[in-house]
């Protein structure tokens, strides 16, 4: 399952990243989308949420806010949570630190939220530990759907999840045009598979 969830021992490298949240009273799991918001995705996805009664987070680009802020202020207005990935989707990896906390800066200015989550979960040390004295919590993934993947087989990445996931789980989707296809077919199956088991979405 490593394809789709994130092993054991790389949670354990940084114990202050955000890979799962505590075991709640009633089974719960934690919807995330990266890369929005999208002028006709996220409506969509806002839609199915409030169809299955689910909050979600939405790990929203600077960029895209700044672009479609009625939908943005959307997500606020229904009730879900948002966080910071960067303004430009950068990749903590390839940018100098000055560089990837302005465009950090640049996002917090349009996205009021100390969660932060990693473009492509790509982040240094000396970043993480940066952010977290300025009090940001870094929030990782348990399960990724791999939306994203042109060729993504849908069945085996909708039984991954529900086989992978459990009480705590954060998973990960994007409302976003590359995952589009992927996404409207697949996030109706799992909603209504923990739907149906009892379990809760709550937003980060």
């Amino acid at each position: 399952m490593y394809r789709y969830t994130t092993p054991g021992f790389i949670q354990r490298m940084d114990p202050f990243l955000t890979w799962k949240m505590k075991k709640a009273e009633k089974p719960t799991l934690y919807l995330t989308f990266d890369d929005g918001p999208h002028p006709e995705i996220t409506p969509w996805v806002l839609a199915i949420l409030a169809e299955f009664q689910a909050k979600a987070t939405f790990f929203c680009v600077g960029a895209n806010v700044e672009k479609y802020p009625e939908v943005y202020r959307r997500i606020l207005h229904e009730g879900h949570a948002v966080g910071n990935h960067t303004f430009h989707h950068l990749k903590g990896w390839e940018v100098s630190n000055e560089d990837y906390f302005n465009d950090i800066d640049a996002c917090a200015q349009l996205v009021d939220s100390k969660l932060f989550r990693p473009p492509y979960g790509k982040i240094t040390p000396s970043q993480a530990l940066k952010l977290r004295r300025d009090g940001y919590k870094i929030i990782m993934w348990s399960v990724l759907s791999r939306d994203f993947e042109p060729e993504l087989n849908q069945e085996e990445s909708v039984n991954a999840v529900r086989q992978s996931s459990d009480n705590g789980s954060i998973l990960v989707y994007h409302d976003s045009l590359k995952a589009e296809k992927n996404l409207r077919e697949m996030l109706p199956q799992v909603l209504a598979h923990f739907q149906k088991q009892q379990f809760e979405f709550a937003a980060l």
